[in-house]
C-alpha cells in the first residue's frame, strides 16, 4: 500500500464519527452484557431484594465430555456424598431483584460468608425475613483473596411494579436439582 493510500485511509478514520484512529469500533462503545437470569455478584456494591424463600442443598461441578462444566445439586449431604465427587459446597438459591440490571433473577449463594451474614439477619427480631428489606453485598479482591460485605437497608415496602413483574415470573427453583431450567416450568 503506498502512502497516498494510507494517508487516505487515516483521513476517513478521523473524519469518522467513529473517532480518530480508533475508528473501528463506535466512540464510547462498551461490550454489551450477555442477559442471564442469574444474578453475578461482581465487584463492588450488588443490591437486591429476596423475593421466595431459599431452597438449600450441596453443589459440585462435572466436566462432559466436549469440556463443558456444569453444575449439580442435591438436597441433602448423603445424597451429594452418594455421587462420590469432592468438592462439595453448601448452596442456597432464591429469587431475587436485582437492582442493576432492574430484572428477577436466582441468586445461588456459595459463599459461606455471606451466608452467615444472612442467616444471622433473618434471626435477628430487628430484621427479620429478607423478603422485607433490600440487601446488598459488596464484592471487593478475587479468588482466594475476594472480601464480601453484607449490608441491609432500612425495611420497606416492595416496589408495586417490581411485585407485578414477579407475580408474572414463573421460576420453580427446585428444578435446579435436576439440572433443569427453573424458568423452564412446566
Amino acid at each position: 500500500m503506498d502512502n497516498l493510500d494510507k494517508d487516505f485511509i487515516n483521513k476517513q478514520m478521523a473524519d469518522s464519527p467513529r473517532g480518530g484512529n480508533m475508528g473501528f469500533l463506535p466512540t464510547a462503545y462498551e461490550i454489551p452484557e450477555t442477559p442471564s437470569n442469574y444474578m453475578k455478584l461482581i465487584d463492588g456494591r450488588n443490591k437486591f431484594r429476596v423475593l421466595s424463600s431459599a431452597i438449600v442443598g450441596y453443589e459440585w461441578w462435572v466436566e462432559s465430555q466436549d469440556g463443558k462444566r456444569s453444575p449439580k445439586r442435591a438436597r441433602t449431604f448423603n445424597e451429594a456424598m452418594e455421587q462420590g465427587i469432592d468438592p462439595i459446597k453448601p448452596f442456597w438459591a432464591f429469587a431475587v431483584w436485582d437492582y442493576q440490571s432492574k430484572a428477577v433473577k436466582i441468586l445461588e449463594l456459595t459463599q459461606k460468608t455471606i451466608m452467615h451474614a444472612i442467616k444471622s439477619l433473618t434471626e435477628d427480631e430487628d430484621w427479620g425475613m429478607p423478603q422485607n428489606y433490600d440487601i446488598t453485598v459488596s464484592r471487593s479482591g478475587e479468588k482466594l483473596e475476594t472480601k464480601y460485605a453484607v449490608m441491609p437497608s432500612p425495611a420497606k415496602e416492595l416496589d408495586k411494579d417490581i411485585a407485578v413483574i414477579y407475580a408474572g415470573t414463573k421460576i420453580v427453583l427446585e428444578r435446579l436439582y435436576d439440572g433443569l431450567d427453573p424458568f423452564k416450568a412446566e
